[in-house]
Formats: structure tokens, C-alpha cells, sequence
């Protein structure tokens, strides 16, 4: 086990646990710790310099008391504010997530795309950049969410989340003409780490059949790259999950699964 990584998977909440999924599924072999910035949560309500002004510190007390090998930001909106900063500062490498706009746009037949992120997200000048550059003839339309990212901490919590607040969100994603599949959107792109944890509900109040793109599983051959060989694909016994608030989570039945059935610290 001397070999065996530490992980540090960082969001802003529990988001970041469909990429840990898959980080856990690509390297079992690593020691994970996952952090919540709950105590900031969500994100999207905070100014660009409040989210750096919060992350870069943090980050450094993170590194200095869980010592990762590598870093995951398992958050669109932090990662497209604050990941140059953070390698700027410290030496550990850093996988972010970034709206998948490259891969949706060369996927979809329509032309017509969809972003569903947080209203930061959205209107974040890396994300148009994205768009300028990989759009590739497609129509992007960019849907800023102000309560999907809260709707899905709350079900992942044990509440009842109405299909009428889901829909609400989801709605203004899909444009185009029902009745002409060629002249619809066709693909989503999912640009927030929390919505995944909804995608089932996603899927079922969908006016039409669309191609929901999750960045997940990219991020987790990212990080196996970067990392190299494995130990033999064996478990590191054990895993952590932080909030900043200090609070107790009281989820570990419900946690277990993303951390690939292993106990959580």
C-alpha cells in the first residue's frame, strides 16, 4: 500500500460526488478524501472574487493537513474561476471540470445544444470561450439554473423534491420544434456536478429524448492518467468525507455507493 495515492476530491458541496464515483471506479486502489465546502454553499450566489478569495486559502489548508497526490475540482463553477489560480500557488496537480461543450457539440446531429449550469457557470467568460472555440457551427443555448444544484443536495438529503421545481429548471433547455427531432436540441450538457445526482428524474420529465452529457467519466481517466500505474486495483481501506461547516453527515448509508463501498471516515 506504499504506493497507494491519496485523492482529494474538492466541490462545493455533494455535486462532486458523481465524479468521485468515477474516480473510485478508475483507481480503486487510491485513498480518497472528499471535501464539501458546505459552509459556502452553493457557489453560484457569491461574487467571482468572493469564490477565489475562499478557494485558494482553503485549498492550501487542505493540501497541508491531507497531503493528495492530486486534486480533483469536482466544481464547474470553481474550476472555471479558480484553477489557475490554484496552480499558480501550489505545487500539486489539479483535474477541474469544465462544461463539456467540445464533446456535446461534436455529438450532436441537430446542431442544438444545450448548457444547464449554474447562472455563474453560464455566464463565466471560460465557458463563451468554450463555446467560441468548440461550438463548431452548433446553437448553444445557455440555461442558467438558480435552484437545481440546492434540488439535488436536498433529494441526495432524504427530501421530497417536486417534479414541478425540477421542471422549472430543466425547462428552457430544450428549444426547437417537438415535433421535428431534427430541428430540436438534441444534447445537454450537464455543467454542474450536482445535476447527474437528478439525472433519472432529468431523463423522465424530458419533453423529448436528448443525450445528457456528464464530464465524469473523462475527469476519472484524467486523473488515472496523471497518476500512472495502479497497485493492483486493491482497495485502500477506508475513505474521508470533510464538510467545512464541521457538521456531521449522517449519510453514510446513502455515501457508501460513491465511494465504491467503502467505509466512510
Amino acid at each position: 500500500m506504499t504506493n497507494s495515492p491519496t485523492i482529494l476530491v474538492f466541490d462545493s458541496g455533494l455535486g462532486g460526488l458523481t465524479v468521485l464515483r468515477e474516480v473510485v471506479a478508475a483507481r480503486p486502489d487510491a485513498h480518497f478524501t472528499y471535501v464539501a465546502d458546505d459552509a459556502f454553499f452553493p457557489y453560484g450566489h457569491h461574487s467571482e472574487d468572493e469564490i477565489i478569495a475562499r478557494v485558494v486559502p482553503l485549498m492550501g489548508e487542505l493540501i497541508g493537513t491531507h497531503d493528495p497526490d492530486l486534486v480533483v475540482i469536482a466544481c464547474n463553477t470553481a474550476s472555471t474561476l479558480v484553477l489557475s489560480h490554484l496552480r499558480a500557488a501550489y505545487s500539486v496537480p489539479f483535474v477541474g471540470t469544465v462544461p463539456a461543450i467540445k464533446p456535446a457539440c461534436a455529438r450532436s446531429k441537430s446542431r442544438r445544444v444545450s448548457v444547464l449550469g449554474t447562472k455563474g457557470t453560464v455566464k463565466r467568460e471560460y465557458t463563451h470561450a468554450l463555446i467560441r472555440d468548440f461550438a463548431q457551427g452548433c446553437e448553444v443555448t445557455l440555461v442558467g439554473s438558480p435552484e437545481l444544484a440546492s434540488l439535488a443536495e436536498r433529494e441526495l438529503g432524504g427530501h421530497e423534491i417536486s417534479d414541478g421545481d425540477i421542471l422549472a429548471e430543466l425547462a428552457p433547455c430544450f428549444v426547437g420544434d417537438a415535433a421535428d427531432p431534427g430541428a430540436r436540441t438534441d444534447t445537454v450538457v450537464l455543467a454542474c456536478t450536482h445535476y447527474p445526482l437528478l439525472l433519472d428524474r432529468l431523463k423522465k420529465l424530458a419533453p423529448w429524448p436528448v443525450d445528457w452529457i456528464d464530464p465524469a467519466p473523462a475527469i476519472a481517466r484524467r486523473v488515472s492518467d496523471l497518476l500512472g500505474a495502479g497497485v493492483g486495483g486493491v482497495a485502500q481501506s477506508g475513505a474521508e468525507m470533510i464538510f467545512t461547516s464541521n457538521r456531521a453527515h449522517g449519510l453514510s448509508a446513502t455515501l457508501t455507493p460513491f465511494f465504491g463501498g467503502r467505509a466512510v471516515a
